[in-house]
């Protein structure tokens, strides 16, 4: 199996949250089409089996009009073998989504749509400095919805300065009577060189509370619970069947290509990742030169991402793997690290030979998997 991620580093206008590579100007967004196709024709060959998913990220994917992600199509079309089932996602902003734009992005083969909505609330949305408006979240999911999208997931924030849990609540209520099949829902963070990083810096934000980020999550495995949904990853809910098979791919270490901009790759022994830059990504590219760095993997950092991405996961860490894949040495020192876990009832055994995260203990993972890495 082979995943393909196509990085959109566009933007109506910048979150003050968000660290992802993008530009609010498109000046040279058609150049950066055409260097993004020959990116794609000359990587080619780094694909050999059929590809299984194509995930458009970004950015903002959505803010490519109809002929511009049909030309990028085409070329993957005319590359790669993608199977007829392949799971093909198009993250998009709510404001993005006329009845028209659907019409057209069905058309391209779109079957899953991801929607940025991050809270139905007005308020919230202003604070993060969104460009739509709750309502039009409202509108972009029942539309995507009359016209047969039904494979849809959502974007929500919590631990937002301000939201209550009865809000946090309402966000999950309505989400819940619009008979969405997936959730990925994420604690709002303060990343470095953000807008946001700098209101807090600046005292014009109160820092964020941990606590009430917590008391969010709580309530959130909770509800989704309560309505049937599975806990599926640390940050992904979805009815039965309705997983995302991109996403999934990337957290059971299996490979995946990325094109564009900061885009990053990874075939299970190396990972490489594009130039976080638009003008150097296309001045490489019409030079016929990749513009990417390679990073070869050593066993304890194939071992560390196993961890890291097993350990988010309702199929946790299988310690038969570990022993195949790594030798008797890894096997003993994860059991003799995860010994206090499991006795605190962090983590538990899913099975004989599996070993994972209480779901309401996800909020923890992040320090777990650390403490759990091997250093060279």
């Amino acid at each position: 199996m082979a995943g393909l991620y196509i990085h959109i580093p566009f933007c109506k206008q910048k979150c003050n949250y968000c660290d992802f590579h993008f530009s609010v100007s498109l000046k040279n967004k058609a150049e950066l089409i055409e260097a993004l196709k020959k990116e794609l024709i000359l990587r080619k060959d780094e694909v050999q089996e059929s590809v299984e998913t194509i995930y458009f990220g970004g950015g903002t994917p959505s803010i490519f009009m109809y002929d511009e992600l049909a030309g990028i199509f085409e070329v993957i079309q005319a590359n790669y073998s993608i199977n007829p089932k392949a799971e093909i996602t198009l993250e998009a902003n709510p404001d993005d989504l006329s009845l028209k734009y659907l019409k057209e992005i069905k058309n391209l083969n779109f079957n899953r749509l991801s929607i940025g909505v991050q809270s139905f609330f007005d308020a919230d949305l202003q604070f993060m400095n969104r460009a739509h408006t709750a309502k039009e979240a409202v509108f972009a999911i029942e539309n995507a919805k009359e016209l047969g999208f039904q494979n849809l997931t959502i974007d929500l924030i919590y631990g937002v300065p301000n939201m209550s849990l009865d809000r946090w609540k309402q966000n999950l209520e309505l989400f819940s009577s619009l008979d969405i099949p997936h959730l990925s829902s994420y604690a709002l963070t303060v990343e470095a060189k953000t807008v946001l990083a700098y209101a807090i810096k600046k005292k014009k934000i109160k820092p964020l509370d941990d606590e009430l980020a917590k008391i969010h999550f709580e309530f959130l495995v909770d509800f989704m619970k309560e309505h049937s949904y599975i806990q599926y990853e640390l940050s992904n809910f979805a009815k039965k069947g309705s997983e995302s098979k991109h996403n999934t791919s990337y957290w059971q270490g299996k490979k995946y290509l990325g094109f564009g901009p900061s885009a990053h790759s990874f075939n299970t022994t190396s990972r490489s990742w594009n130039v976080a830059n638009n003008s150097k990504y296309i001045k490489s590219l019409r030079a016929g030169e990749l513009p990417s760095e390679i990073e070869e993997l050593s066993k304890s950092m194939q071992y560390n991402e196993y961890i890291m991405t097993g350990l988010r996961t309702i199929w946790g860490v299988d310690t038969n793997k570990i022993k195949i894949d790594f030798g008797d040495q890894y096997l003993s020192y994860f059991n003799s690290r995860n010994k206090k876990y499991l006795e605190k009832q962090i983590l538990y055994l899913i099975d004989e030979n599996r070993v994972g995260v209480h779901p309401k203990k996800f909020f923890l993972v992040d320090g777990i998997i650390a403490d759990l890495f091997c250093v060279d």
